[in-house]
C-alpha cells in the first residue's frame, strides 16, 4: 500500500517518519530504507530521527540500521532485482562509451546528416566541429536517459521500430533519434525504459525479488519520474511504501483533489492556485499531485505555527491558498539586501547575521542556512569574508563557515593541474598560463618553487619577451611557425644563456640572445623552470590529437607524476586524483581528442551536491538543490541576481520532451522556484534574501530575480505598504556613514567605522604646507643633478624618501602587431646605444630581433625601418665628439661654505658628451648644465655637449660654463636648499618654455598662457599628468596652483609676479646664455 504523507514543514515529516520507524520491521536484522533527494538531507534527517527513535525525554535517541539510498538508487535496486540484472553491469548504466561507437558508425548514413554537419563530418580542418563530439554524445546519452524516466512509453515504441513521442509521430527534425536508440538497442540490448513494464509485473508478482524490506520510506521529494512512480505503485502491491511529502498548502491540495492532467499545454489546474506565489512557485508540487497512483493520503498538521510575524502570516497564507490581504505590517523576518555586486553582498551578508547573533544569544551558527544559485561564484568571496580567525579586527572572522558542494576542481589541487593541462593542450600555451600552472600547489611542491622563485621567474618572463607557444611548432596551426621569437623556447635560451653572457655584449648563440641580470646563483632557479617547460611539453605533446581511451588515462595519470608532488598530509590528492581519472575513463573505447577528454572530465570535476560540509555544526553555505531546504531557523538566498535566477532555461532543439511536454516533466525554471518557494516554507524564523540592486560602477538600479520581485508583490500586498518598505538597500562602500547611524547602527566593521568617521569630519582647506628646514651639509653632485631634472621628485625621494610605484614589467600573452610610443623609443635607444659602442647597424638590428621586442615579420621591418634613420643621424653627429678617449672627473669642491662632490663621467677633451635617442628636452640641458659647472669648478673650464633627436634629425646642445661656476652653483645650491625644504612649482619643460620666451621678448601672459598647454597637455599627457605631480598637487591640477603663488619675500626677479617665474627666470637665464644649439 502506497502512504502519502503530507505537512507544510519537513520537521513535521520527519517526526512523524520516526512514529512509524519506532515499530520494528518483522526482521529485527532488516535495515530500514529511506530515500533522500540529495545527500545532504540524509545527514539532518538522521539527526532529527535521533531526537526520536530510541529517545528519551532528553531527546537522547540514536538513529541507527536506517539506510539512505537516493531516489533513483532505490528504484534501480528494485528494477534490477525484478530483472536479474546486476545495476553494476548493465551496459545501459554508462551508456556514453557505446554510444560514441554508435555515432562514429553511422554519421556517413543519411538518416544520421543533421548531427553529422553538426560534428563536421567530413571536414577535415574543422576543429570547433569535431571538438562537440563528447559533449554531443554525452548530451544524447542524458536525453536518453531522461526519456527512459519520463517517457518509457515512447521508448517502447522506438525499440518496436514506431518513431512516436509516445503518442503521436515524432516531429521530422527528430527521428533520426529514435534510429539511434534502435541502433543503441542493438548493442547494448532492451533499455530501462523498455525492461520497466515486465520488471513492474514481476515485482508485483513476486515481492521477494527486490531484495527490500518490508517497509520503505521516501522522503522529501516535490518531483517524481513516471519511472520511480510506477516502479513505487509496484512495490506498494506487497510493501508498505512511505511517501513524505513536503506540501505547502493542504487547500491547495483539497482543490486539486480528483483532478488529472497530461499535457502541460491543456492542463487547466494551472489556475487553480489563489495565492500568487503557489501559482507561479509550486508547479513541481502541483503536477506531482496530478500524477499520483492509488494512495491513502494524510496530513501531519504542525501544530506550533506562529503567525504574529510577517513570515509567519505568509506561510499561513501559503497553507490556506488565501489572496494576500494588507493585514500585516513589515518587520524584519521577511527581508531583501539590494547591494552592488556580489562581493557586497558577503560582507553584508556577514553584518546581518551578527546582529542577529547578538540580539539572540539562543541562536546559533548552525541554524543558519546559507542557500546560492552558484556556490562556486559565492566560495572565494565567503572564504575571504569569514572565518579568517578570531585575531582580526572584524568580528565577523570569528566566524566558522563550511562550503558545501564545491567542484573537486577547488578541494583537490591535483586535478586542478589536470584541468589546466587539458586547457593548455588546446591552447596557445601563453606565457601567463604556464605561469598559473607554476603556482598551483602540486607543481610548487615538485619543483621547489617559493613565492620569491615564483616572482622571479615571472620577471625573467617578461623580460625575455616570452609570449605564447612553446616552440615554433606550437604556432603552426596559428600560421605563424615561421616566427620563433617570443616562444617559450626562445625565451628560456635568454635565460640560461645570461647565466654565462651579459646582454650588453653583443653576442648571441643560434637565435638566442643572453638576458640581463641573470647571474650565478640564478642557475638553480633557471634549470628548474627549464625543466618544468621541458616537462609540460613533454605532457602536452601526448595530450595532441585523437588517440585511444588508454592513452588519455596514462598520459594524464603520468603528468601527475611528472608535474606534481604531494606531501603525507596531503598523500590523499593523489589517490583521489588517480581515482577520479579511473573511473571517468572506465568502460571507454574508440578514439578522443583533446575537446573530448576536456570535456569529458569537465562534468567529473563540477561541484555536485554531498553530504560533506552540510550541517555539521557551523554556518553553511551551500547550492541550492531540491531539498536543500531542510529546517533552519534562518534561512538566507544569497546571490539571487536577474539572469542567475532562475537557471536559464532555453528550449532545447533535440529534446523531444520539450516540444509538447507533459504533466511532472522536469523543467529547471520550475525547479529552481520550487527551490524557492521550499527555503521560505523551511525557514522558522526569518528569510533573508540578498541580490544585486545596483550596478557597482555606474550604480543604476538594477532588478532583483523576477521570483524575487513575485515576493515583494505579495508581501507588499500583505503589508499595504510598497514594495521598497521591505527592501533594505545598502550603500556601495562598507565605509558609508550610512552603516553606522541610527540606534542600532548596520555593520560592525571597526576598520569601516575609523574611515566613516574620516568621511564626516568638516571639510576644512587644506592649511598651508610649511617648508621643511632646510637639511644643509655636503652634497652629492648626482643629487643635484636629480634635483634639476625633475624638482618635486627630488624632493620626494631625497626628503621624504618617498618612492612612487613605477610600472612593473607586466607579463603580456599577445604577439605586438605595433608598438606604442615608448616601446619604439626603447627600441631606438637600444640599438642607438648599441652602434655608439662599436656594435655594428646590422648586429644591432639582429640583437633587437633575437630579443623579441619587435612585431614578427614585416610589422617589425616598418619598425626598424623608422628607427633606422634616426639612429643614422645621431650616429653620424655623435660620432666625431666620442673619438676622444673619455676619462672620469672626481668633483670635490667648496661652493658657499658646503661641500659639492661626486663624479662627472664621460668627459671627452674638456667637454661631457652624451647622447640621447630621445629629443633633445630640457630636462636634458638641465643635466648637461650642471655636469659643466662641475667640470668648469673641479678643472678651471667645462663645457658639455648632448646629443639628441630632432624629428628625423639630430640636434646638438653645447654649454659653455660661465667664468665664475662656483657662484652660479651657489645659486643652485639655494635653489636645492628651496626645493628639498618644500615641492617648488619648477618643472623642465614648462619652465624652460616660458624663460625662453620670456629671453625672446614674448609678453609674460602670452608665455604663461603658451607653457600652459603644455602643463596640460593635447595628443601626449603634459606635466600637471606627471605622478609626482600628482601626488602633491592632485590629479588634473590647473596651472594655477604653480602660477597662482607669489615670490617669498627672498625671491625677486624683475617685472615676475609669481613665484613659479621667479624660479623659472633664475635657473634657465644663465643657462641659455652659456648654450648654443645646432
Amino acid at each position: 500500500m502506497l502512504h502519502l504523507h503530507r505537512a507544510e514543514r519537513t520537521s513535521r515529516l520527519a517526526d512523524a517518519l520516526g512514529e512509524v520507524l519506532a515499530a520494528p520491521l518483522a526482521d529485527p536484522f532488516a535495515e530500514e530504507v529511506v530515500a533522500v533527494p540529495a545527500k545532504g538531507v540524509e545527514r539532518w534527517l538522521a539527526q532529527r530521527l535521533s531526537t526520536v527513535l530510541g529517545a528519551g525525554d532528553a531527546r537522547d535517541g540514536i538513529c541507527s540500521g536506517v539506510r539512505f539510498p537516493s531516489v533513483r538508487g532505490l528504484v534501480d535496486e528494485a528494477v534490477a532485482g525484478a530483472t536479474g540484472t546486476d545495476p553494476r553491469d548493465d551496459p545501459w548504466a554508462h551508456p556514453v562509451w557505446p554510444l560514441l561507437q554508435v555515432v562514429d558508425g553511422a554519421l556517413g548514413e543519411s538518416w544520421l546528416a543533421v548531427l553529422a554537419r553538426h560534428l563536421g563530418h567530413g571536414v577535415a580542418d574543422d576543429d570547433a566541429r569535431h571538438g562537440r563530439r563528447w559533449a554531443t554524445v554525452a548530451h544524447l546519452a542524458e536525453l536518453h536517459r531522461s526519456y527512459a524516466e519520463h517517457r518509457p512509453t515512447m521508448v517502447v515504441d522506438w525499440a518496436q521500430g514506431h518513431d512516436t513521442d509516445g503518442e503521436q509521430p515524432l516531429p521530422a527534425d527528430l527521428r533520426w533519434q529514435a534510429e539511434l536508440y534502435r541502433r543503441l538497442r542493438a548493442e547494448l540490448g532492451p533499455g530501462p525504459g523498455e525492461r520497466l513494464p515486465a520488471a513492474c509485473a514481476a515485482l508485483r508478482a513476486d515481492p521477494q525479488l527486490a531484495d527490500l524490506p518490508e517497509r520503505l520510506s521516501l522522503f522529501g521529494p516535490t518531483r517524481l519520474t513516471t519511472r520511480t512512480m510506477t516502479v513505487l505503485d509496484a512495490l506498494a502491491e506487497h510493501r508498505e511504501v512511505h511517501l513524505w511529502l513536503p506540501h505547502p498548502s493542504p487547500a491547495l491540495w483539497s482543490a486539486l483533489t480528483g483532478r488529472t492532467a497530461t499535457h502541460r499545454r491543456t492542463d487547466e489546474t494551472a489556475t487553480v492556485p489563489r495565492h500568487p506565489l503557489l501559482r507561479s512557485l509550486a508547479r513541481d508540487v502541483r503536477e506531482l499531485q496530478l500524477r499520483l497512483p492509488a494512495h491513502v493520503d494524510e496530513h501531519h498538521d504542525a501544530p506550533d505555527r506562529t503567525v504574529g510575524t510577517l513570515l509567519g502570516r505568509l506561510q499561513h497564507d501559503l497553507r490556506d491558498d488565501r489572496l494576500p490581504a494588507p493585514t500585516s505590517s513589515a518587520d524584519d523576518t521577511v527581508r531583501v539586501h539590494s547591494c552592488h555586486g556580489p562581493p557586497r553582498q558577503v560582507e553584508v551578508l556577514r553584518e546581518v547575521l551578527l546582529r542577529l547573533f547578538q540580539d539572540d544569544p539562543t541562536l546559533e551558527p548552525r541554524d543558519v542556512l546559507v542557500l546560492c544559485p552558484d556556490v562556486e561564484t559565492f566560495a572565494p568571496l565567503v572564504s575571504a569574508t569569514f572565518g579568517l580567525g578570531p585575531g582580526l579586527p572584524h568580528p565577523g572572522n570569528a566566524l566558522r563557515v563550511q562550503l558545501a558542494d564545491r567542484s573537486l576542481r577547488a578541494t583537490n589541487p591535483l586535478l586542478d593541474t589536470v584541468a589546466l593541462l587539458l586547457q593548455l593542450a588546446h591552447s596557445r600555451v601563453t606565457a601567463g598560463q604556464v605561469l598559473d600552472l607554476a603556482a598551483t600547489a602540486g607543481v610548487r611542491r615538485l619543483f621547489g618553487f617559493t613565492d620569491e622563485d615564483l616572482e622571479r621567474i615571472r620577471d625573467w618572463v617578461a623580460r625575455s619577451g616570452v609570449r605564447w607557444g612553446l616552440d615554433t611548432g606550437t604556432r603552426e596551426g596559428y600560421g605563424l611557425g615561421r616566427v620563433p621569437q617570443n616562444t617559450w623556447q626562445a625565451g628560456l635560451d635568454r635565460v640560461l644563456l645570461g647565466v654565462t653572457t651579459s646582454e650588453d655584449q653583443p653576442v648571441w648563440l643560434d637565435r638566442a640572445l643572453p638576458l640581463d641580470d641573470v647571474d650565478s646563483s640564478d642557475v638553480d632557479l633557471a634549470g628548474r623552470l627549464a625543466e618544468l617547460v621541458d616537462r609540460v611539453a613533454q605532457v602536452l605533446d601526448a595530450l595532441t590529437g585523437e588517440h585511444p581511451v588508454q592513452h588519455w588515462l596514462d598520459t594524464l595519470d603520468g603528468a601527475l607524476d611528472l608535474l606534481t608532488a604531494v606531501d603525507q598530509d596531503d598523500a590523499w590528492q593523489l589517490s583521489q586524483a588517480r581515482r577520479e581519472l579511473a573511473e571517468a575513463f572506465e568502460g571507454g573505447r574508440g578514439t578522443l581528442r583533446t575537446a573530448d577528454v576536456r570535456a569529458l572530465l569537465a562534468g567529473r570535476f563540477a561541484g555536485r551536491p554531498t553530504r560533506a560540509n552540510f550541517r555539521t555544526g557551523n554556518l553553511t553555505v551551500c547550492t541550492m538543490v531540491p531539498m536543500r531546504s531542510v529546517p533552519h531557523r534562518v534561512v538566507v538566498l544569497l546571490g539571487m541576481d536577474d539572469g542567475v535566477f532562475p537557471r536559464a532555461g532555453g528550449v532545447d532543439g533535440d529534446d523531444v520532451l520539450a516540444r509538447d511536454p507533459r504533466v511532472g516533466e522536469r523543467d529547471v525554471r520550475s525547479e529552481d522556484r520550487q527551490l524557492l518557494l521550499d527555503a521560505v516554507c523551511a525557514a522558522r524564523e526569518r528569510v533573508l534574501v540578498f541580490c544585486t540592486g545596483a550596478d557597482p560602477v555606474s550604480g543604476a538600479e538594477r532588478p532583483p530575480a523576477v521570483p524575487i520581485g513575485e515576493l515583494l508583490d505579495v508581501l507588499a500586498g500583505m503589508t499595504g505598504g510598497a514594495r521598497e518598505d521591505l527592501v533594505t538597500r545598502h550603500p556601495l562602500q562598507p565605509f558609508d556613514p550610512r552603516a553606522f547611524r541610527g540606534p542600532v547602527p548596520a555593520s560592525f566593521d571597526p576598520v569601516g567605522l575609523a574611515g566613516a568617521r574620516r568621511a564626516v569630519q568638516p571639510r576644512v582647506p587644506e592649511p598651508d604646507r610649511a617648508p621643511l628646514l632646510p637639511r644643509g651639509g655636503p652634497v652629492a653632485l648626482e643629487d643635484l643633478v636629480s634635483f634639476v631634472e625633475h624638482p618635486v621628485r627630488a624632493y620626494l625621494r631625497q626628503r621624504l624618501q618617498i618612492t612612487l610605484p613605477g610600472e612593473d614589467d607586466e607579463v603580456d600573452d599577445e604577439l605586438a602587431a605595433s608598438l606604442d610610443a615608448l616601446q619604439e623609443w626603447a627600441v631606438g635607444d637600444r640599438l642607438l646605444r648599441a652602434q655608439l659602442a662599436g656594435t655594428s647597424a646590422q648586429d644591432a638590428e639582429t640583437s633587437e630581433w633575437l630579443r623579441g621586442t619587435l612585431p614578427p615579420g614585416s610589422l617589425g621591418t616598418a619598425v626598424l625601418d623608422r628607427v633606422r634613420p634616426r639612429v643614422a643621424s645621431l650616429v653620424g653627429t655623435a660620432a666625431p665628439l666620442l673619438q676622444p678617449p673619455a676619462r672620469t672627473v672626481d668633483v670635490r669642491v667648496a661652493v658657499g661654505g658646503r661641500e659639492l662632490a661626486g663624479t662627472v663621467n664621460g668627459v671627452r677633451d674638456g667637454a661631457v658628451v652624451s647622447v640621447t635617442y630621445s629629443t633633445l628636452a630640457a630636462k636634458h640641458r638641465a643635466r648637461a648644465w650642471v655636469q659643466a659647472l662641475a667640470l668648469a669648478a673641479a678643472e678651471g673650464s667645462g663645457r658639455a655637449v648632448t646629443v639628441g633627436r630632432r624629428g628625423a634629425g639630430a640636434r646638438t646642445s653645447t654649454i659653455l660654463a660661465p667664468a665664475d661656476p662656483l657662484a652660479v652653483l651657489a645659486d643652485l645650491l639655494d635653489l636645492y636648499d628651496r626645493g628639498t625644504s618644500e615641492p617648488l612649482p619648477l618643472g623642465p619643460k614648462v619652465s624652460e618654455g616660458y624663460a625662453a620666451r620670456c629671453i625672446g621678448g614674448e609678453d609674460r601672459e602670452g608665455a604663461l598662457d603658451a607653457v600652459g598647454r603644455d602643463w596640460e597637455g593635447g595628443q601626449f599627457p603634459g606635466e600637471a599628468a606627471d605622478k609626482h605631480h600628482v601626488h602633491v598637487w592632485g590629479a588634473a591640477a590647473p596651472f594655477s596652483v604653480w602660477t597662482g603663488p607669489p615670490p617669498a619675500d627672498d625671491e625677486r626677479w624683475p617685472d615676475e609676479t609669481t613665484r613659479f617665474g621667479v624660479l623659472a627666470r633664475r635657473f634657465w637665464t644663465p643657462l641659455l646664455a652659456a648654450e648654443a644649439t645646432s
